[in-house]
């Protein structure tokens, strides 16, 4: 049982940061426990939660219970207390209580103002206005009594002004947005420069922030003036200016006493009298040693170091410290702009020419150096006359131009480092050009900082002459490109954005330089390449008709005709399109045991306009084929150089071109590398180093996706790279509509047995693994685990089951193990009901095999299965086939042996061999059985079938096991493409990165989903 108290008698004292330590004494005398007297007292006091919130100390055994000092004031002026209790209140806290209301009301009524002495010692806090409290205390004696014992107890009173100032501090600070409102009110007060406040008395100091009103009528300011015919010497003076009237200036002279001279209007007397005293001691206490302290201050001339530092330095220092500061009118032009350094492309370079046709990256172009400093333009030899001066301050010209010794030294040092008598090369130009001609980008944050950077540093930056202004101006708008009629040997009617690409390829080639064609899948890449061979192949009659030939091919035997190659799956592609579009083309096909040996090779590639190879053939016959100056060498799926370390890639480069093309629907796939192997070729060196893209652009991009270095990236790729898509309005392909579809296939019984033995056995290695060996280990499961989801067999490594003598395959038990299989041959049927046509792709042979020995067996019709290993006319065969016009259903035949005969209708694919160049638009389903897991190689597989040509809707159906990690990794596969859309993606190597946790959460099989 609790006995009630009656009395309570509360003491306290303030610390010296505000906080009050209340303790209580009850009716007997006794000290209260701390935590009963916070229950009692602040049984009311939301603030607190009623107390609980607030903490207890001890002092000589006594509990004391702590308030902190913003909730002080509001406290004690508006006490609300358990009436049930009587409240005594002793010394200090009889005190508080007396003068909290009035101090509250000067809160409420903002009569504080900021510290001045804190704000000397680098502090901000805040103090009563000490005559608006006097004011209210005079109403009442009591209250009067409460201010004469405060000041009488400087202890109590300095812990009164910390709990005023924190409670102040909690109304500017209650929210960041208040916080804000202060600081960009009151900026100087922020400034952090404590010797601004030199010499001021409080009221002086209080106007120089803007926290009081400054009634005089004018303001006190500090000029610059230049060196003139009368006074050839910078100075700075004090002058009054006319706030009504800020042209009217009225200068000030100070003696050392702080004695005011000068002639101002009358009016102004007083004010200037009432002021000047203070003006002395804060100038001393403003301006830097050098610019003079003496008896008559401001008397002494300024060296032109010292008029520099004032300009660059002192004056922001002034202006931080309350002064206004009038500088030389084309000062603030001179800081804002920095130095430029121009290469000026003389008039003569570069000006093409059937002669200099030609032109290429390499080639050299004259220049003369420009400086531009301020509203100055310098030749070379001026530059060089005003260093050798030694001056910060300089006159050129009637022109006064600051030369800032950091940015000469970076000026001097970019010149120094290009040989001007060897001419820069166009690609330098080029650079140059695209790279400072792009506007910024960013948040506004980013756009500060980028102007900071830029501020210490010179860009050098280049100007062209008129033939290099059309010439870029060409290679960045499409409007401007010269477009070559048709030629007249092509058997194809070419779209408007056809002859457009055709053309920039021939303009390209003008100038020798290489072009990445990266058109969508199927909008007849093939046909614009041949219209360009087509087109050299004028060109070359026109100039051996017109004698020219010697002149553009000084060294390089003539005729060599342009090499083509491409992945082996479409050589017969290309061989039926060359001659079905252009068969004025002497085609010569270098491929497989037929491909002649060097001395039969330069004679009968000499006579062809087009020799065809593929990349493996390429590679095998490096030697042979680098021999040679082609009239162009073209890559087709250029992606197959990806990786510039290969031996094909390697040998592609290896080949000499008077003009090098890539042909890719997918630039990019995975990361930036492959970009720049594709630029590497077209245009090398162009993009640097391959460790210097990286640097530069790939981890930028890729990692840190900085938007400015992403932009630079667009700038340099845009003028080789044309890329438009199907759907681009410009386009006007009229295609059907393609939908996509993911099709969640739950996992037998046993496959989630596996699945999950596979998964345990997995994660135990990892606590083992490391290096290397962990990231082999983890890739391996990730192919034994997108096996199982198709089917078991494929992970037991079990043969494929034979037909029973005389009779059928029995397909049944190899169907029920599999929901994939179950349901694909469901749909098959289902769309072979409706006579519709179907890709399947699938990464394994051993499935395709499978999948090939089902559907034949369940259709009862021919299937068709094409692989890495499938020879190049089999493939061909296989294309022809399935293309033909489609036999209506239930109308193939049986060979004699009981096999399907007649027309396919089914095409199962390796996505690797056939995933690129063909053309397949008779089936209207694709089905991607087991995943990629990269969306621009899918896409690539699904325009086999939408594609130019394409009718009917396509439907694509994507297969994905539940609970596994397809679902899991399908999710991360939205995003997959934004890398590629960016610049102009996915490999599994970023998983093998993951943590152990991160892998079980990936691969663990969620039970829900097994069938």
């Amino acid at each position: 049982m609790t006995t009630m108290m009656r009395n309570i008698t509360v003491q306290l004292a303030l610390s010296q940061y505000g906080d009050a330590l209340i303790y209580g004494v009850d009716d007997r005398d006794d000290y209260m426990p701390g935590v009963l007297l916070k229950h009692q007292l602040f049984a009311w006091h939301e603030e607190s939660f009623y107390g609980t919130e607030l903490g207890t100390s001890k002092a000589d055994e006594v509990e004391l219970v702590v308030l902190p000092a913003e909730q002080v004031l509001p406290f004690f002026a508006d006490l609300r207390l358990l009436r049930h209790v009587g409240w005594s209140w002793q010394g200090d806290a009889k005190l508080l209580v007396r003068l909290a209301p009035l101090l509250a009301g000067l809160l409420e009524a903002k009569r504080y103002a900021p510290s001045l002495a804190a704000y000397r010692e680098g502090q901000l806090r805040w103090a009563w206005d000490s005559k608006a409290l006097a004011a209210a205390a005079e109403a009442d004696w009591d209250d009067a009594a409460a201010l004469h014992s405060l000041q009488e107890r400087s202890g109590f009173a300095e812990g009164l002004q910390a709990a005023f100032s924190a409670a102040v501090f909690q109304r500017y600070y209650g929210t960041e947005a208040q916080a804000g409102d202060l600081r960009s009110e009151f900026p100087l007060l922020f400034s952090g420069n404590s010797s601004a406040a030199a010499g001021m008395d409080e009221d002086s100091w209080l106007m120089s922030i803007g926290w009081k009103a400054d009634t005089a009528p004018f303001r006190p300011v500090l000029q610059l003036l230049e060196p003139d015919a009368e006074l050839p010497q910078w100075r700075l003076r004090l002058l009054l200016q006319d706030k009504r009237d800020e042209s009217a200036l009225v200068p000030l002279r100070l003696s050392g006493d702080g004695e005011p001279h000068g002639q101002w209007p009358a009016a102004w007397e007083a004010h200037v009298r009432e002021r000047a005293e203070g003006w002395l001691p804060r100038l001393r206490g403003s301006l830097p040693e050098h610019i003079g302290h003496g008896a008559d201050v401001l008397a002494e001339p300024l060296s032109g170091e010292a008029a520099w530092r004032f300009l660059s330095v002192d004056s922001r220092l002034l202006l931080e410290a309350g002064w206004q500061v009038l500088l030389p009118a084309w000062w603030e032009a001179a800081s804002r702009r920095k130095p430029r350094l121009r290469a000026r492309i003389s008039s003569g370079s570069a000006e093409g020419g059937r002669g200099q046709s030609l032109f290429g990256l390499d080639a050299l172009v004259d220049f003369d150096w420009r400086i531009s400093i301020g509203d100055a333009d310098l030749s070379e030899a001026e530059f060089a006359d005003l260093v050798a001066r030694g001056e910060r301050l300089v006159q050129f010209r009637g022109r006064w131009i600051a030369l800032d010794p950091a940015l000469l030294a970076q000026i001097q040092r970019a010149m120094a480092g290009m040989d001007k008598s060897g001419g820069m090369s166009f690609q330098d130009v080029l650079q140059l050009h695209l790279l400072n001609s792009g506007e910024d980008g960013g948040s506004p944050e980013e756009a500060a900082e980028q102007a900071e950077a830029e501020a210490a540093r010179v860009k050098l930056e280049v100007e062209l002459n008129e033939h290099l202004v059309k010439l870029i101006g060409q290679l960045a708008q499409h409007s401007q490109w010269p477009k070559p009629p048709v030629p007249a040997g092509l058997r194809a009617e070419l779209r408007s954005y056809q002859h457009e690409g055709f053309a920039w390829l021939a303009f390209l080639r003008r100038f020798g330089l290489g072009a990445c064609l990266a058109d969508d899948m199927g909008l007849g890449k093939t046909v614009q390449l041949i219209a360009y061979l087509l087109h050299v192949k004028e060109l070359e009659a026109e100039a051996t008709a017109s004698g020219e030939q010697a002149a553009r091919r000084q060294t390089d035997p003539p005729g060599w005709p342009a090499l083509i190659i491409c992945p082996t799956s479409v050589l017969g592609n290309w061989q039926k399109e060359l001659q079905r579009f252009a068969p004025s083309l002497n085609v010569m096909l270098h491929y497989g045991s037929r491909r002649l040996d060097a001395g039969y090779f330069y004679g009968a590639a000499s006579q062809a306009d087009v020799v065809l190879t593929s990349y493996a053939t390429a590679a095998l016959d490096q030697e042979l084929l680098k021999q040679f100056t082609w009239a162009a060498v073209c890559l087709d799926e250029a992606q197959n150089i990806k990786n510039a370390g290969t031996k094909q890639s390697a040998a592609v480069r290896s080949f000499p071109a008077l003009h090098r093309i890539a042909l890719t629907g997918t630039p990019i796939e995975n990361r930036l590398s492959e970009l720049w192997s594709i630029y590497d070729f077209i245009t090398p060196g162009y993009l640097g180093t391959a460790k210097g893209f990286q640097d530069r652009f790939a981890g930028a991009v890729e990692k840190e996706r900085n938007a400015e270095r992403t932009a630079d990236l667009q700038r340099l790729v845009k003028p080789f790279m044309l890329r438009r898509k199907k759907k681009d309005p410009a386009i006007q392909l009229d295609l059907p509509e393609k939908n996509e579809m993911k099709t969640y296939i739950h996992l037998t019984a046993e496959q989630a047995a596996l699945y999950d033995q596979h998964v345990n056995t997995l994660l135990e290695r990892m606590q083992k693994l490391e290096g290397i060996e962990r990231k082999g280990a983890i890739l391996a499961a990730l192919t034994s685990l997108k096996q199982l989801c198709d089917h078991p067999a494929l992970l037991t490594k079990e043969a494929l089951p034979q037909p029973e003598d005389g009779g059928a395959l029995d397909t049944g038990p190899l169907i029920e193990r599999s929901a994939k299989l179950e349901r694909l041959l469901a749909m098959v049927r289902e769309l072979r009901e409706e006579n519709e046509r179907c890709l399947i792709f699938t990464q394994y042979v051993g499935m395709g095999l499978m999948l090939q020995a089902v559907l034949r067996q369940e259709l009862q019709e021919p299937v068709l299965y094409l692989n890495g290993s499938t020879p190049k006319k089999t493939r061909d065969r296989m294309i022809e086939q399935f293309q033909a016009p489609a036999v209506p259903a239930g109308e193939a035949a049986a060979d004699s042996a009981g096999a399907p005969s007649g027309q396919p209708n089914v095409f199962i694919l390796s996505l690797k061999a056939g995933g690129v160049g063909l053309n397949l638009t008779a089936a209207n389903h694709v089905f991607h059985f087991d995943r990629w897991w990269n969306p621009a190689v899918e896409n690539q597989a699904t325009d086999r079938a939408y594609r130019m040509g394409q009718t009917r809707d396509v439907q694509v159906h994507k297969f994905i096991s539940l609970g596994t990690l397809e679902e899991r990794i399908d999710e991360m596969l939205e995003t997959k493409q934004q890398l590629s859309d960016d610049v102009i993606s996915g490999s599994e190597g970023w998983i093998t990165e993951l943590s152990t946790d991160a892998l079980k959460d990936l691969f663990t099989l969620r039970r829900e989903w097994v069938g």
